[in-house]
């Protein structure tokens, strides 16, 4: 089987500074800052070979969604390496970007105010999916996750469930060879987490 993903040593640190209480201490921080630094990562190894389905468990502030947003080229490494497909993600290459998708439960990809299906139509134009393509994988999808009767409906309207499987429908429009979920199912009732665990 071939590595899909592999990550080597990987580390993130994030800087802050530390802001003190008070008048007399804002003014100083004017002229001199603490710089403080933060691990989100460090030294992670793992590999992810063709086919397989994997979760990430472990507690808030584990790194979790740091690791997902460097897989996907939000975020820089500070250290290590990351490659999925054989493409290094911080460089955020055209064709690796048409290649993944990523879903998070904590961030809207499509436009409240329009039809789930307006986002559909963009998202077919943004990865340049053939118009058969795109009706023949959107039709497929929509019967997956039984919601052919609500694109037309404004997401804001949309139950959260609803909104859920829309976002999935939208990450998979295009075919991508990986998909990267970050929490899909948060704040979902148990039928709808159900449903959705059962379609990926």
């Amino acid at each position: 089987m071939n590595s899909i993903i592999e990550v080597k040593n990987l580390s993130k640190k994030f800087e802050f500074y530390r802001k003190q209480q008070g008048f007399l201490e804002s003014l100083k921080n004017l002229f001199f800052r603490e710089k403080l630094y933060s691990d989100a990562l460090k030294d992670i190894n793992f590999r992810i070979e063709e086919g397989e389905i994997v979760g990430f468990l472990g507690p808030n502030g584990a790194g979790k969604t740091t690791t997902l947003k460097i897989l996907s080229g939000i975020l820089h490494p500070t250290s290590g390496e990351a490659k999925v497909l054989g493409f290094t993600p911080s460089k955020r290459e055209k064709e690796y970007q048409k290649q993944i998708a990523l879903v998070t439960g904590q961030k809207n990809n499509l436009l409240k105010d329009l039809p789930a299906m307006e986002s559909f139509v963009m998202y077919r134009d943004i990865y340049e999916v053939p118009e058969n393509d795109f009706n023949d994988n959107l039709n497929e999808l929509a019967s997956l996750v039984d919601i052919k009767d609500f694109l037309d409906i404004p997401v804001r309207k949309l139950s959260l469930g609803q909104r859920m499987k829309c976002e999935l429908i939208a990450a998979l429009i295009h075919r991508p060879k990986v998909l990267l979920l970050d929490e899909p199912t948060i704040g979902l009732d148990v039928v709808a987490q159900k449903n959705i665990r059962n379609f990926i």
